[in-house]
């Protein structure tokens, strides 16, 4: 039997929910059902970090603490977690990066320090390093509008040198153990949330279901909510489904579940595609890389979804769950503008990546920001090159087209040919005339074709190891 109520620890108390709206965020309830005003809201977008507060959950017998978006986190996700607010941080006496900020006036017009001293919270109490390229990464998601960054990283820097008093991770450790994980169902106003923890209720509850939405970290479907305004009916939760959060190795494939968080599989890429693991620094924030994950963006799509030509690039296939799972190369998976081959009550459930050391991988994201923003043209190469021969070749562009598309004709004119500038240049020829990109607001058509260009003219530049522009 299907639970009506989640249970959750809300800063140091589990707390129960049954009859809030479906549709709710983390972030208006805190401000609206518990008048935890500290958390802001400021793009409801996730883009902006004003409402970052930090969630908890039970790892391998420890708490791992990650940071996320309030304002496109729904509420019934945070089922057998601790949800942590900036309120909390104090317990008596000032946190130590409550103290650093303060020390070395990190805090500036303070509409912003909120969410900046929840991502240092979470960087304390995961004991992350302050090196420049950590509190990068942890703050690449909180704007500060006053553009006072200095003080920030020094505090940052310093909050490891303030003693902590008053830590209370027995006891909440000692409460998360005691929730229990069923399956959940909870219904308000004809809108159901579901959260199951296998995939056998999870098949038997979404085959019977029409108007129904997936859910992992939702960085596309809250915007449905947040933007829209529409109410979303059927929202099953996917995030702690255990057998589609996983990341495993075996028989030279890196196999994913499809729910399983980016910041999860981030290490595992490193070691095998380690471009791969590095082009997510600049996918989203680290608030987006906690809660986003492949089989989301597989499923909503999206032609500039930055994960999808690398995925395809790679040769990987993705294994579609309905009442009988089958196998999809993702060469053939996308018809059309956010048209694929899913049909009605399927879902992914795993991404198989093959493995193969003696392969080029290169991945190329042009835009406007270097950090959290939405590609104007994205381009994955996978080369085999040997002895100065395309043995094999595998181009594919986001942004260039309605979805994620091969450069068939360049590869095929490059295959078993010299890697040589000549070849180069005329394979530039091929592919401005092998795509038809749009007019849009990120870029023009002329920008996207001659970037398409030199990024192949790129590739050549770095193989060979002559210094390019970094885009």
């Amino acid at each position: 039997m299907l639970n009506s109520k989640i249970e959750f620890i809300l800063n140091n108390k589990i707390i129960s929910i049954s009859d809030l709206d479906t549709n709710t965020t983390v972030l208006n309830f805190l401000r609206n059902e518990k008048n935890l005003t500290g958390t802001k809201e400021g793009c409801a977008s996730g883009d902006c970090g004003a409402c970052t507060a930090v969630v908890g959950e039970l790892k391998n017998n420890k708490i791992e603490y990650k940071s996320i978006n309030a304002c496109i986190t729904f509420l019934y996700t945070l089922n057998g977690k601790q949800l942590v607010t900036v309120e909390h941080l104090a317990n008596g006496s000032l946190h130590p990066v409550q103290k650093a900020m303060i020390e070395s006036d990190g805090s500036q017009c303070g509409f912003c320090t909120p969410g900046i001293v929840m991502s240092m919270y979470c960087m304390y109490e995961n004991k992350v390093k302050p090196t420049h390229e950590n509190i990068d990464r942890y703050l690449s998601g909180n704007l500060c509008r006053c553009t006072g960054y200095n003080p920030i990283k020094k505090s940052i820097k310093n909050m490891y040198s303030y003693k902590r008093n008053n830590h209370d991770y027995k006891k909440i450790l000692k409460l998360l153990k005691g929730i229990k994980k069923n399956d959940i169902m909870i219904e308000n106003k004809q809108s159901k949330f579901y959260v199951h923890h296998n995939l056998k209720g999870l098949i038997k509850d979404y085959q019977n279901k029409k108007d129904s939405h997936l859910l992992v970290g939702g960085t596309d479907l809250a915007l449905e909510v947040t933007k829209k305004r529409n109410n979303l009916r059927n929202i099953f939760y996917l995030g702690a489904n255990e057998d589609l959060n996983f990341i495993k190795i075996e028989k030279k494939r890196i196999i994913i579940g499809s729910a399983t968080p980016i910041s999860d599989i981030i290490p595992k890429l490193n070691k095998y595609y380690p471009t791969f693991s590095k082009m997510f620094e600049r996918y989203g924030s680290e608030q987006i890389r906690n809660s986003a994950s492949l089989g989301g963006n597989l499923g909503s799509a999206s032609p500039i979804g930055d994960s999808l030509p690398v995925l395809i690039a790679l040769n990987s296939e993705i294994v579609i769950q309905g009442k009988k799972a089958r196998s999809v190369s993702l060469d053939d998976y996308f018809i059309s503008y956010r048209n694929t081959k899913l049909k009605k009550n399927e879902f992914i459930k795993e991404i198989i990546i093959p493995i193969n050391k003696k392969n080029i991988l290169k991945c190329y994201k042009i835009s406007k920001r270097i950090d959290d923003d939405i590609s104007s043209v994205f381009m994955a190469i996978n080369a085999n090159i040997k002895n100065d021969i395309f043995k094999s070749l595998k181009i594919v562009c986001g942004g260039m087209a309605e979805i994620p598309k091969i450069a068939t004709q360049t590869q095929n004119f490059l295959i078993n040919k010299k890697f040589n500038k000549e070849n180069i240049n005329e394979a530039k020829n091929i592919i401005v005339q092998e795509f038809n990109p749009i007019d849009d607001m990120r870029a023009s058509k002329e920008y996207r074709s001659k970037i398409s260009q030199n990024l192949l003219e790129r590739f050549w530049f770095e193989k060979n190891n002559i210094n390019t522009l970094v885009y």
